[in-house]
């Protein structure tokens, strides 16, 4: 999957009290998600931000049951970037996560260059958390390498 460009998706994301539509046009970096690697990832939002990184949440649930878990969670509802509903199981079927016959996604994080390039990931068990630090070191990381070719 590394070096590969991401497959062509439509979704429907909640993001900031909106519902907005996406592509994989749209899509630079996106991890499956946790309640509590999405709130690690609020807190670095900003700085994210300001690196030229867009965050996509991505799930199976439906961009209804993101907007409820946004109004209704202390937690969640510090969240700014994109919750992406995936109830199609296209996008997680794209990039290899979706857990057959369970309509579920293995936790994943996928950093994606501007040029739609799959350049990391990480795959982890359910009880394996993932760390917003650590991504944003992979990241600069990919934007270094990039820069100097």
């Amino acid at each position: 999957m590394i070096n590969t460009t991401i497959k062509p998706f439509s979704a429907t994301a909640f993001k900031q009290g909106e519902f907005v539509e996406i592509t994989e046009a749209d899509v630079i970096d996106f991890t499956f998600v946790c309640p509590t690697e999405l709130e690690d990832l609020a807190s670095k939002y900003e700085e994210l931000q300001k690196m030229g990184v867009e965050v996509f949440s991505v799930s199976t649930d439906t961009h209804f049951c993101h907007k409820a878990w946004h109004d209704t969670s202390e937690a969640i509802g510090t969240i700014n970037y994109y919750m992406v509903g995936d109830q199609t199981a296209t996008i997680t079927n794209n990039f290899g996560v979706l857990r057959e016959g369970q309509g579920l996604a293995d936790r994943a994080t996928f950093l994606i260059d501007p040029e739609g390039v799959i350049q990391a990931m990480e795959i982890t068990a359910e009880g394996i958390g993932r760390d917003a630090d650590d991504l944003m070191r992979k990241i600069k990381a990919a934007q270094y390498v990039a820069a100097h070719p």
